[in-house]
C-alpha cells in the first residue's frame, strides 16, 4: 500500500499506462503467433506477409516505447531465422523434385 501521495499518484499512472500500453503489446503478441503459424505450414507468401507486418507492429510498439527496442529486435530476429529456414528447405526441396 501506498505510503505518500506521489506513491499513490505513481500506482495510479502507471495503472493508466498499463491498461493504455496492453492492447498494443497484445496484438503484438498476437501478429508474431499467426507469423509462426503461417510458417510452420510453410505457406510461402501468407508466411511472408504475416512476417513483414509482424515486423512492422514490433518495431511501432517498441518506438513507442512500450517494449524495450532490444525486445523488439530479438522477436524480429527469431521470426525471421524460423521464416529464412522455410525459405531454405522450401528452395532445397523444390531443387530436388
Amino acid at each position: 500500500m501506498a505510503n505518500s501521495k506521489s506513491a499513490e499518484k505513481r500506482i495510479r499512472v502507471s495503472e493508466r499506462r498499463r491498461q493504455r500500453n496492453r492492447p498494443f503489446r497484445s496484438s503484438a503478441r498476437t501478429l508474431v503467433k499467426k507469423a509462426e503459424l503461417a510458417i510452420t505450414a510453410g505457406d510461402q507468401g501468407a508466411a511472408e506477409e504475416a512476417v513483414l507486418t509482424a515486423t512492422r507492429t514490433l518495431d511501432r510498439v517498441a518506438s513507442k516505447g512500450i517494449i524495450h527496442r532490444n525486445n523488439a529486435a530479438r522477436r524480429k530476429s527469431r521470426l525471421m531465422k524460423k521464416f529464412n529456414a522455410l525459405d531454405v528447405s522450401s528452395v532445397s526441396s523444390s531443387a530436388q523434385a
